[in-house]
C-alpha cells in the first residue's frame, strides 16, 4: 500500500498515544526482568541478544550493568 487510509475520526490520538507509553513501559520492565532470570540462569549476552534479535553487545549496551542501572537493568 502506497498511501495512509484516511484518518479515523473517532480514533482519539491522546489515548491512542498514552496506550502506546503504557505499553512501551510495560515492554521495558518485561524485558529487564527477562534479562534479570537470564543472567541468574547463566546466559551469556550473546544469547539474550539472540533472543532479542539483536547483537549480544547491543544487549548489553541497552540492558547491562552501567551508570545509574542495577544488574540486568536499567535502575
Amino acid at each position: 500500500m502506497d498511501h495512509d487510509p484516511a484518518p479515523d475520526q473517532d480514533v482519539d490520538p491522546a489515548a491512542v498515544f498514552a496506550r502506546v507509553v503504557a505499553l512501551r513501559r510495560t515492554a521495558a520492565q518485561q524485558e529487564r526482568a527477562g534479562v534479570a532470570a537470564a543472567l541468574e540462569q547463566g546466559w551469556t549476552w550473546a544469547r539474550i541478544g539472540q533472543a532479542l534479535g539483536i547483537s549480544g553487545q547491543a544487549a548489553h549496551k541497552k540492558l547491562g550493568p552501567g551508570p545509574g542501572r542495577t544488574r540486568g537493568g536499567r535502575g
